[in-house]
C-alpha cells in the first residue's frame, strides 16, 4: 500500500480522505493557501504546505506547485478529492509524467469524458439511451435551428465542455434560439476555454438520479447504488437520498447495468458516478463525474462500503474484494449539504466568522465538516460548512431523524441554508417522495422558509426571555445544547 499521500483539497473532503488513509496506515501531505493556514484539514495531516495566496488560481489549481511538494516529500500517489483539479485531465496526465499515481481514473478517460458531445456519442456506440440532440457541436446559426425544429421546443443548449449547469439554457420558442445560441457560446468560452456547445431535447419534469461505480483495473466493474440528486438551485445539487424514492429492484438493475456498460466502454478505473435523467419511465444517459462526488456518504451509508478506501486499493493495484452479487442495499440515507448562504437571498454566500458552532450527533448521523467555532468562512472558495447526513431503517425514520437533526445543528455567525433543509423535509411532495429538478420553484419552498426562520426566531427570543438572557442567539444556543443534552440523557437510561 502506499506511503504517503498528498491530498490536494481542502475542508472536510481533505480530512475524509485523511481520515481513510489514516486506517490504512498511510502518512498524509496536506497542502494549504494563506487564507487556510489555520483550517482543520492542514492540522490534521502529517504534513502541511503552503503553496500560494488565497485565490484558489494562484493555490488549489497550481499543479506545479502541487507536484512540487509531492515530489520534495516523497508522496507517491495524490488524492485530487472533488472540485478544484478533480477532473483536470492535464493535471492527472502530469501526475502520470512525474511518476506519481493520480487517485482516480485514467487522464484520458477524463479527457473523453469531459466533453459532452464526446461522451454522448461514445454513449449511443455503447447502446446506452441518450436524449435526443445533436451528435456535434452546432456552428451555423440556420442549421442549429432546423435541428432545434425537428427535435421539438422546448430544448436546451449545453456547452460541450461544461458543469454544474454553468454554459446551460432553456429555450421555449424558435423567436429566442439565435440570442440564446450566441449567449450560451459566449459563456463557455468564457468560463470553460471552448465555445463549443450542442443542443438536445430539453426533458421536461426530469428527476436527477445517478450510480455510483467502481471499477478495479482488472475489468471489476460494480455499481453500488443508486442515489436521488433531484434537489437542486441552479443545476447544484442541495440534498440528495440514498436510494431513490422511485426505485425498484429491477429498475436499479437496469440503470445499474446501464453504469457499467458505459465504465466498461470508457474503460474506467477507479470510483466514479455515471449521472442519468429519469422522465416518465424512461432513463438517459446525462454524464460521467470522473471523481468522488460530494454525496458518496450516503452511498456508504447503506452499503457498508468505504468509497475512499476501495479508491486507495484499486489505485495501488488491488483487486475489487467483492462481486455484484456481495452489495446489498440497508435502510434509508439523506444528505442534506449545509452552507454559509442566505436561501432569501438568492442563496448568496454568507463568507464571516462562525462564532457558535454545535453539529448534530446521535444515532444514525455523520457529518463530515472541517469547521469550527472561530472558523472563517472564506470568499474565496465554495461555501460548504459541513454534508449533515442520517440513516435509518425506512424513508420515513430518516427524514424524521434529519429533523431531529437539523434541529440541534447551531451556527452563529454566518448565515446558513438550514431553513431550507427543515423547509423540505416538512413538505409533503417531498414525504411523498414526488419531486423533480424543479423541486424548489414548483414547491414554492422559499416561502416556506420564511416561515421557517420566523418560527426560529419567534423561539430563540421566547428563550432568551425565559432564561433572562441578553444575547438571544447564545440564548438559543443554550436551550438547544440543553435539550439535547436531556434527551441524550433520557435515551440512555
Amino acid at each position: 500500500m502506499f506511503k504517503k499521500v498528498l491530498v490536494a483539497n481542502r475542508g472536510e473532503i481533505a480530512i475524509r480522505v485523511m481520515r481513510a488513509c489514516r486506517e490504512l496506515g498511510i502518512s498524509t501531505v496536506a497542502v494549504f493557501s494563506e487564507a487556510d493556514k489555520n483550517a482543520l484539514f492542514a492540522k490534521y495531516a502529517d504534513e502541511a504546505y503552503l503553496i500560494g495566496p488565497a485565490p484558489a488560481s494562484q493555490s488549489y489549481l497550481n499543479m506545479e506547485a502541487i507536484l512540487a511538494v509531492a515530489k520534495n516529500t516523497g508522496a507517491n500517489a495524490i488524492h485530487p478529492g472533488y472540485g478544484f483539479l478533480s477532473e483536470n485531465p492535464v493535471f492527472a496526465k502530469r501526475c502520470e509524467e512525474e511518476g506519481i499515481i493520480f487517485i482516480g481514473p485514467p487522464s484520458h478517460v477524463i479527457a473523453e469524458m469531459g466533453s459532452k458531445i464526446r461522451a454522448r456519442n461514445l454513449m449511443m456506440k455503447a447502446g446506452v439511451p441518450v436524449v435526443p440532440g445533436t451528435k456535434d457541436a452546432v456552428e451555423d446559426v440556420n442549421e442549429a435551428l432546423e435541428m432545434a425544429d425537428k427535435i421539438g421546443y422546448p430544448v436546451l443548449i449545453k456547452a460541450s465542455a461544461g458543469g454544474g449547469g454553468i454554459g446551460m439554457k432553456v429555450v421555449h420558442s424558435r423567436e429566442e434560439f439565435a440570442t440564446s445560441l450566441s449567449s450560451t457560446r459566449q459563456m463557455a468560452g468564457s468560463a470553460f476555454g471552448d465555445s463549443s456547445v450542442f443542443i438536445e431535447k430539453y426533458v421536461e419534469e426530469p428527476r436527477h438520479i445517478e450510480i455510483q461505480i467502481l471499477a478495479d483495473s482488472f475489468g471489476n466493474t460494480v455499481y453500488l447504488s443508486d442515489r436521488e440528486c433531484s434537489i437542486q438551485r441552479r443545476h447544484q445539487k442541495l440534498i440528495e437520498e440514498a436510494p431513490s424514492p422511485i426505485m425498484t429492484p429491477e429498475l436499479r438493475a437496469q440503470m445499474g447495468g446501464a453504469a457499467v456498460k458505459v465504465a466498461k466502454a470508457i474503460g474506467y478505473v477507479n470510483a466514479g458516478t455515471v449521472e442519468f435523467l429519469f422522465s416518465k419511465g424512461n432513463f438517459y444517459f446525462l454524464e460521467v463525474n470522473t471523481r468522488l462526488q460530494v454525496e458518496h456518504g450516503i452511498t456508504e451509508m447503506v452499503t457498508g462500503i468505504d468509497i475512499v478506501r476501495e479508491q486507495l486499493r484499486i489505485a495501488w493495484g488491488e483487486k475489487l474484494e467483492f462481486g455484484q452479487e456481495d452489495i446489498v442495499i440497508d435502510g434509508h440515507a439523506i444528505e442534506c449539504r449545509i452552507n454559509a448562504e442566505d436561501p432569501l437571498n438568492d442563496f448568496a454566500p454568507s463568507p464571516g466568522k462562525i462564532l457558535r458552532y454545535r453539529s448534530a450527533g446521535g444515532p444514525g448521523v455523520r457529518v463530515d465538516s472541517g469547521v469550527h467555532t472561530g472558523y472563517t468562512i472564506s470568499p474565496y472558495y465554495d461555501s460548504m460548512i459541513s454534508k449533515l447526513c442520517v440513516w435509518s431503517r425506512k424513508r420515513e425514520d430518516a427524514i424524521a431523524r434529519m429533523e431531529r437533526a437539523l434541529y440541534e445543528y447551531v451556527v452563529v455567525g454566518v448565515k446558513t441554508n438550514i431553513p431550507f433543509h427543515k423547509a423540505v423535509m416538512r413538505n409533503p411532495a417531498f414525504r411523498r417522495g414526488d419531486m423533480t429538478t424543479g423541486f424548489i420553484e414548483d414547491q414554492n419552498i422559499l416561502e416556506a422558509v420564511e416561515e421557517v426562520v420566523k418560527a426560529d426566531s419567534e423561539k430563540g427570543a421566547t428563550l432568551a426571555s425565559a432564561l433572562e438572557a441578553k444575547d438571544k442567539k447564545v440564548a438559543a444556543i443554550t436551550a438547544a445544547v440543553h435539550a439535547y443534552v436531556n434527551m441524550a440523557q433520557k435515551t440512555q437510561r
